[in-house]
C-alpha cells in the first residue's frame, strides 16, 4: 500500500472525499484535487484496484495521450498535505468510491490513519438539494463524538438510511477512538451532473473554519462566479426554471442560516478538544 514510509506529520487531518453516490457536481472531489494542487502534495500510498472495483461499474478509461493510447484505472490515492504555517498537518484520502470489500477497506484507513498519527478524520460529501445556484450554499457538518461536535458547533447524526464508504468510515474511526467529523454541502440538484466550484469553496471555507487550516478558498471566488453566470445563461428564457429558481431563492432567503462562530474560535476550541483527550493533566475534574 505505502508507495514510502509515512513521513513524521504534526496531528494531522485526515480528509476523505471520494467520486460517486456522495459526491455531486464533484464538490468533495474537487475540493481535495484543489489543496493538493494548490499545496505540495507527497504522494504516500495506492490502494490495489483490483481488490476494490467492480470494473464492470467502475470502467477503466481510454486516454491518448502523447499519439499513445493508455488506461487509467479507477484508483484510490492517499497523500500528505503539510501546513508549515500551522500547528498541523493534513492527509487527503480522495479516489473513486469503492464497489467491494468496504469492510477491509476501512480496516485500511484506519491503519493508515494509526501509521500517519492523525488526530482528526472528516468525511466530504456533496447531495443533490432543493437550492437554488444564485444563494451561497450551505453546509451541514455532524459528529457523533458528542465533545467534538459541542466543540465546534456540529450536529449530532440523525440520518437513517442506505449508505457510502463514507457513513461506514465514521462508524469505525469512531469505534477506533479517532474523533470522526462530516461535512456535506447541498447542490441544486438542476445542475448537478457538471462540476461545482461553488460547492467545493462552501465545503473548504467550513473545513477551514473548523480546523484552522488556511484552505485558500476565496481564491475559488472567481470560477464559483463564473459557474453561476454560466447557469443563468443555460437557463435564460426558460421560464418555468426561474419561477423554479425564484421559489427556492425565497425559501433560501428565509432560512439563512445563522451567524456561525469565528474561524478562530473554532480553531482554538479544535485544539482545546484534542489536547484535552491526549493530555489527561489538562481533562477537567470528574
Amino acid at each position: 500500500m505505502w508507495e514510502s514510509p509515512p513521513p513524521a506529520l504534526r496531528s494531522p487531518v485526515m480528509v476523505t472525499a471520494f467520486r460517486g453516490w456522495f459526491d455531486a457536481g464533484s464538490s468533495a472531489t474537487g475540493a481535495l484535487e484543489w489543496l493538493s494542487e494548490r499545496g505540495q502534495a507527497v504522494p504516500l500510498a495506492r490502494v490495489d484496484p483490483e481488490e476494490l472495483f467492480n470494473f464492470g461499474e467502475q470502467r477503466p478509461q481510454a486516454r491518448v495521450v502523447g499519439g499513445r493510447r493508455q488506461i487509467a484505472w479507477p484508483d484510490i490515492g492517499v497523500q500528505a498535505l503539510p501546513f508549515p504555517d500551522a500547528g498541523r498537518d493534513m492527509v487527503t484520502v480522495t479516489g473513486a468510491e469503492p464497489n467491494l470489500r468496504w469492510g477491509a477497506f476501512v480496516e485500511a484507513m484506519v491503519e493508515a490513519a494509526e501509521a500517519v498519527g492523525a488526530a482528526l478524520m472528516v468525511t466530504m460529501g456533496a447531495q443533490m438539494a432543493e437550492v437554488p445556484h444564485t444563494r451561497p450554499l450551505t453546509v451541514t457538518g455532524s459528529s457523533s463524538d458528542p465533545e467534538l461536535a459541542a466543540a465546534l458547533g456540529l450536529s449530532r447524526p440523525s440520518y437513517q438510511g442506505p449508505t457510502g464508504v463514507a457513513g461506514a468510515l465514521q462508524d469505525r474511526f469512531a469505534r477506533a477512538g479517532v474523533p470522526a467529523a462530516s461535512l456535506r454541502v447541498s447542490v441544486p440538484h438542476y445542475v448537478s451532473g457538471t462540476p461545482n466550484p461553488k460547492g467545493s469553496r462552501a465545503l473548504l471555507e467550513r473545513f477551514e473554519r473548523v480546523t484552522g487550516l488556511d484552505t485558500g478558498w476565496a481564491e475559488l471566488d472567481e470560477p464559483a462566479r463564473q459557474w453561476e453566470e454560466q447557469v443563468d445563461q443555460a437557463m435564460a428564457g426558460e421560464e418555468d426554471v426561474e419561477k423554479y429558481v425564484r421559489r427556492l431563492e425565497s425559501r433560501a432567503d428565509e432560512r439563512a442560516a445563522r451567524q456561525m462562530p469565528s474561524p478562530d474560535d473554532l480553531a482554538a476550541e479544535l485544539e482545546r478538544y484534542l489536547r484535552n483527550r491526549t493530555d489527561p493533566g489538562e481533562r477537567p475534574p470528574d
